[in-house]
């Protein structure tokens, strides 16, 4: 079997209207939270495959998460499987090396995170040497500071002023011709920190983030360009607003649970985050069930964000307060009740997760449709652009990287003169 390619000039418009045809056509499986309804609508068409899904153990659930693709499940789900994983298909992005890091650079930034900057650096062979490195959203600059090589410069904006003094005292530690800037990004005044000069880079930058470097960088002309996307649903309107002519003109709609669907993935997290997080959605699923009950309307309640900490409460104690927060009465409620709704909890997020399975093929498509769309607008804007990955998922799941590179100056006057 071939490797997948990464996709560029007119391979990105006819990948993206695939997409895009896929996830019309199959709203009906991928919009629907398993977690907010107690029977899904689709298992009204599907009830073989929804038998089959309700039926397999959270063991089943976490194991079919590695490779959902190969999950040997009732019809439709092979067929909608093989689409995905084609429609998914996209290869690793070329490499440069990267200039030698500077010793101890990388001390007091997480292994991971560490990891993550290097796979970025080693994915960045632009036509045209970089002058000037613009790290966008920056954090501490440990981005910036990685690829900075010397003769170059650096500017690191971000809006945190304890990440700014602690990134600058980094610099200038590891004596880097670097300035730390605190900046919000949204404002109206970041474009003044963006010129033509500048390579501007993003890694993990959010939703709205990355979207207004993206334009700021195009109106600026800004040469060449890095950006790895993440959290698609920071963003500050209920519904998604396309970029590119192709995606405006298409029929799909996503509001903010539609846009968290691509950042839903964990494959990543350690064995004490993955219990944390079973732990607390049985908790929520079981209060599901009480909650249904007390109000005598087959409707999911929705719940405030809680503090870790309730994860100590006994479950009673949890289901009680949680109940308070919504104004429910548990008076009638007695221990052997609160036991019943702490199982049911437990044997609904079995259910959840195994019924997620169909829904979370759908979910490196529509990261693929969003991508593209901000890939399509840097082409209208007169950019080169690619999209391949830059690292394994193991290391991140958004591991999608957008490179852009403005077109040679003969290529844009051919175009006009056409």
């Amino acid at each position: 079997m071939s490797q997948p390619a990464t996709l560029q000039g007119e391979q990105m418009l006819a990948r993206f209207a695939a997409l895009n045809e896929f996830l019309l056509a199959h709203q009906a499986l991928w919009r629907p939270r398993p977690f907010t309804y107690r029977v899904l609508p689709w298992e009204h068409s599907h009830p073989e495959l929804g038998e089959w899904l309700r039926k397999r153990t959270l063991e089943d659930a976490e194991q079919a998460q590695l490779d959902p693709y190969s999950v040997v499940a009732p019809l439709p789900y092979p067929q909608l499987a093989e689409q995905a994983r084609q429609l998914a298909a996209l290869g690793g992005l070329s490499t440069a090396p990267p200039h030698l890091a500077a010793p101890r650079l990388n001390v007091d930034v997480p292994g991971r995170k560490w990891q993550q900057i290097e796979a970025f650096a080693a994915h960045l062979p632009f036509r045209e040497g970089t002058a000037h490195w613009l790290d966008w959203c920056a954090g501490k600059g440990h981005l910036g500071r990685r690829l900075l090589a010397p003769g170059q410069q650096l500017t690191c904006l971000e809006y945190d002023p304890n990440l700014v003094a602690a990134g600058s005292a980094l610099s200038q530690h590891h004596q880097l011709s670097a300035h730390h800037l605190q900046q919000d990004v949204m404002a109206a005044d970041a474009r003044q920190h963006v010129h033509a000069h500048h390579t501007p880079v993003a890694l993990h930058a959010c939703g709205d983030l990355h979207v207004r470097l993206i334009e700021l960088a195009s109106q600026a002309r800004c040469p060449q360009l890095a950006i790895v996307p993440c959290c698609y649903n920071r963003i500050g309107h209920s519904h998604y607003r396309p970029l590119s002519r192709p995606a405006q003109a298409s029929e799909l709609t996503l509001d903010l649970l539609d846009l968290s669907l691509p950042a839903s993935e964990a494959v990543t997290a350690g064995a004490r985050v993955r219990r944390q997080r079973d732990q607390s959605m049985a908790r929520r699923l079981g209060f599901d069930v009480l909650q249904r009950q007390l109000r005598g309307l087959d409707d999911y309640l929705p719940t405030p964000s809680l503090p870790s900490t309730w994860l100590d409460k006994p479950f009673a104690a949890y289901g009680r307060d949680l109940a308070a927060l919504k104004a429910l009465d548990t008076s009638g409620v007695s221990q052997r009740d609160w036991d019943h709704f702490q199982q049911a909890g437990w044997q609904r997020l079995a259910q959840v997760r195994n019924l997620e399975l169909l829904r979370n093929l759908f979910r490196r498509p529509l990261e693929l449709w969003l991508a593209l769309d901000r890939c399509l607008m840097l082409q209208e804007n007169g950019y080169d652009t690619e999209l391949g990955t830059f690292c394994p998922a193991t290391l991140t799941p958004r591991n999608l990287m957008i490179r852009a590179q403005r077109q040679p100056v003969d290529n844009s006057v051919r175009k006009v003169l056409e």
